[in-house]
This record gives C-alpha cells, structure tokens and sequence, in this order.
C-alpha cells in the first residue's frame, strides 16, 4: 500500500450521470453530471504489454487510473484530472486480488 500511496499525485473529481430524481430548478429532468468524490490517483498511460491485455478485455482502453479502494465506483462514471480538465470515460473497474487496497479504472482519454 505504500508504494501506491506515494504514487498518488494527481488530484481527480468523480462524477456520475444524472438519476431519474434529479431534477433542474425548473422542476425538469437534470442533464448536468453530478459529482460523487474528489481524491488523489495516479494516472498511467498504457504502453506496450499493458495496452495489449487491456485491449484484450476493452477495444479502447487507453489510460489506467489508480486510487485508493472506495465503493460505490462503477463503469457509468467518469474521472476528471483537476488541474488539466482532462475527461477519462471509466470503461472497466478492477479490484485487484480483492484486498480493499486499491482500484484500478481501466479508462478512455476523451478529446
């Protein structure tokens, strides 16, 4: 666990689509996405064997997203790196060895 808490340096947001309950001011469905959590990752970009295994399990897996174990995270989220703006679409989530240490968000970089 200390090696990936060292590694962790990037500031994220978290944040997930708007449910049925959420509503505007107007009383109207909401379309804005709401914010679930802001914590530190480390953000790898995939090269080489990585980037072929991850292909393997999704066609376009292009970052991988390290945080500490938390629940609630699903693949119907997204991650936004603070201080660049950058957007990842959170295409799988990994839960390595089940140890509640860490999660990995396999991601896609949007553009």
């Amino acid at each position: 666990m200390t090696v990936l808490v060292n590694r962790l340096d990037k500031r994220i947001k978290i944040i997930r689509p708007p449910g049925p309950n959420d509503l505007d001011g107007a009383g109207q469905p909401s379309d804005n996405w709401q914010e679930v959590t802001t914590l530190w990752a480390a953000i790898e970009p995939l090269r080489g064997r990585d980037y072929e295994s991850a292909r393997q399990m999704v066609a376009e897996v292009t970052t991988r997203i390290r945080i500490r174990y938390r629940e609630g995270i699903d693949r119907t989220m997204k991650a936004i790196h603070i201080q660049s703006g950058t957007e990842f679409d959170i295409l799988h989530v990994l839960h390595p060895k089940f140890a509640k240490k860490e999660l990995q968000l396999l991601s896609k970089e949007m553009q």
